[in-house]
């Protein structure tokens, strides 16, 4: 009973929804606010949505409306406005480990070999599933404020960056990058 209640409770606002555009929305967060007027109590509600297509763009956006639905909606078309793309390893992993920040969220995000899955918490789950990403372990050392967390993953993510263009900014080979990138791996074996 407990096992029901649980899926029925907590799961519920995570739920997938594949739109026929191929995008992945995920409920991250809702806010509920009262503002009390002479006759009693007016309720807003606030949504947190991370959007993507799970092959490397991702968005997220927020959403105020006096009903749930309405909320929602507009945090979706606001997370669809503002994608960025994150070059994954293999389609499945980050290219290398990274902090991110924004006010008191601090993340960390590490690659992971294939079979890890995503190792995660809240809110950063719900970017990586909509990202595409398969197997990450992520840390959060800061605030556990669902917008902050977002808002610190996403600042990392904007910062992986692909191993080809770093080997343009060096003006070495991608083959010689990948080679040395080889042989650190086995050293570390």
């Amino acid at each position: 009973m407990a096992q029901e209640r649980r899926e029925g409770g907590r799961d519920r606002n995570r739920d997938r929804e594949e739109r026929d555009d191929g995008f992945v929305d995920k409920l991250v967060h809702i806010n509920r606010v009262a503002k009390v007027v002479k006759g009693g109590r007016r309720f807003g509600f606030a949504a947190l949505v991370v959007v993507g297509d799970q092959k490397g763009r991702v968005g997220f956006g927020h959403g105020k409306a006096r009903e749930v639905p309405e909320a929602i909606r507009k945090a979706t078309e606001s997370a669809k406005r503002d994608l960025v793309f994150v070059p994954l390893r293999d389609g499945r992993t980050l290219h290398h480990d990274i902090a991110g920040r924004h006010g008191a969220g601090r993340v960390l995000l590490r690659a992971a070999k294939a079979g890890t899955g995503i190792i995660a918490g809240g809110p950063m789950r719900a970017v990586f599933e909509t990202l595409g990403v398969q197997d990450v372990v992520a840390k959060s050392m800061g605030s556990s404020n669902p917008y902050n967390m977002v808002r610190a993953t996403f600042d990392a993510l904007k910062a992986q960056a692909h191993p080809k263009d770093i080997a343009a900014q060096r003006g070495i080979k991608y083959s010689t990058l990948q080679a040395r990138r080889g042989a650190a791996v086995a050293s570390d074996e």
